[in-house]
């Protein structure tokens, strides 16, 4: 059975531009803390706050070299994630063919003069 519970709170973890910039520069490489700061122009403590967030979550681990932390990819589903954002997409979905939309217009909408108006009396 499918929990999107589990599915809610892993997109709230990725949520933040930072954290995505961050797990996508982990797809192709094991970054320390001064990397990402280099990487993405953010304070050092703004960084340790967000891989602690995605450390907590099971996104990332690290192993220490001397006096860095280098950090990597451990959730096999961040790739997929992030290649779904990177994802370019043309257009909307077509409405189904048995919905008033499926004449052009967005769903949604309607158009000035379909507009049931009500006699005021």
């Amino acid at each position: 059975m499918t929990d999107y519970r589990e599915f809610a709170e892993l997109f709230k973890v990725v949520a933040h531009p930072a954290r995505l910039q961050m797990l996508k520069r982990l797809l192709s490489d094991v970054l320390c803390v001064s990397d990402m700061e280099d990487l993405l122009g953010v304070s050092q403590p703004n960084i340790s706050q967000h891989l602690s967030l995605l450390r907590r979550y099971g996104l990332v681990d690290y192993y220490v070299d001397g006096k860095l932390r280098c950090y990597f990819l451990k959730d096999p589903r961040v790739p997929d994630i992030v290649a779904l954002l990177d994802k370019t997409y043309k257009g909307a979905l077509p409405s189904p063919v048995c919905c008033p939309a499926s004449n052009g217009k967005s769903k949604g909408a309607v158009a000035p003069s379909d507009r049931m108006r009500t006699p005021r009396r």
